[in-house]
């Protein structure tokens, strides 16, 4: 699952929903969500240059919940001017390897080869981090603002007293205020999950970018266009803060079709940048009746 924290619980649902009237019926054999990860690799190569990576990965879902994942290295390049200096006063190499923690990391200019298979995950649909539903369930969700923000306040409440609870094996000083302190991080980015990574009615990915945008924390940034030149608005999330990591994400959000565009990601540990996770991630969610293949070279 995309929600990068690590975060929420899933929904609880009682049995087997009844479609309601205002869902929506499938437009396709399988909704596909493409993500596209922009980053910095965080080892500097050869004389001490620095690379920008870029990968994508697609996912399939079938309306009855079969899955299937494909991945693809883009290639990767100099990533900022100064380091391309560097990297032509180095001759310009297309590959670079080196050894770290006992692994061999080998890094190219060319894309690689793409993979495809199917999941290996129960039937249904991955829901806020934990829980597998029905695409029956998933068109039951409240399409009234408020009435879904209860609904995901009730179910990550749910899972921080399980986690708090289940913590104190390891660090029995936990508590569950040390979950609660990113309470409305959770909240944000539970609305942000609907925007694009499960099929949802229209009128849920309406009513939770409401929740996502008067969340407790999150500022309006304007108007924005993501790497791949699509415009929306641009949204910051409430900075969440554990342990010396500072997390600082933002998103881009297409207003007319509902859709989340891009991601942005900015954590710090102790001051420093953590550049393998950092970057930004753009997505492309629908329905599409084409089967699943390996991702492109995008």
């Amino acid at each position: 699952m995309r929600f990068t924290l690590a975060v929420a619980a899933g929904l609880i649902f009682a049995g087997t929903a009844a479609v309601p009237a205002s869902a929506d019926a499938p437009k396709g054999a399988y909704w596909r969500v493409e993500t596209i990860f922009t980053r910095t690799h965080p080892h500097a190569v050869g004389s001490g240059y620095y690379l920008t990576e870029r990968s994508v990965s697609t996912d399939w879902l079938s309306p009855e919940g079969k899955g299937w994942f494909g991945f693809r290295e883009l290639g990767a390049k100099p990533a900022t001017a100064k380091d391309e200096a560097a990297w032509r006063a180095d001759g310009s190499p297309t590959t670079w390897a080196y050894r770290t923690e006992g692994m061999k990391i080998r890094l190219s200019v060319k894309p690689g080869k793409g993979t495809i298979g199917a999941t290996k995950k129960p039937d249904g649909f991955h829901y806020l981090g934990e829980k597998w539903v029905t695409y029956q369930q998933l068109q039951s969700l409240p399409t009234d603002a408020e009435a879904l923000r209860k609904r995901l306040l009730a179910d990550i409440n749910a899972w921080i007293d399980k986690a708090a609870e289940e913590a104190k094996t390891t660090s029995p000083k936990s508590k569950k205020e040390d979950w609660l302190v990113n309470l409305d991080q959770y909240v944000a980015k539970g609305a942000s999950e609907l925007l694009y990574a499960n099929p949802v009615p229209d009128k849920v990915r309406a009513a939770a970018y409401q929740v996502l945008k008067t969340t407790k924390g999150v500022s309006d940034l304007g108007q924005a266009k993501d790497p791949l030149g699509r415009s929306g608005r641009k949204l910051a999330l409430p900075v969440s803060s554990t342990e010396g990591s500072v997390l600082k994400q933002q998103l881009l959000v297409d207003t007319q079709a509902m859709t989340l565009l891009a991601e942005y990601t900015d954590l710090k540990y102790n001051g420093k940048d953590m550049l393998g996770t950092s970057g930004v991630q753009t997505f492309r969610a629908g329905w599409t009746d084409d089967k699943p293949v390996a991702p492109g070279m995008s």
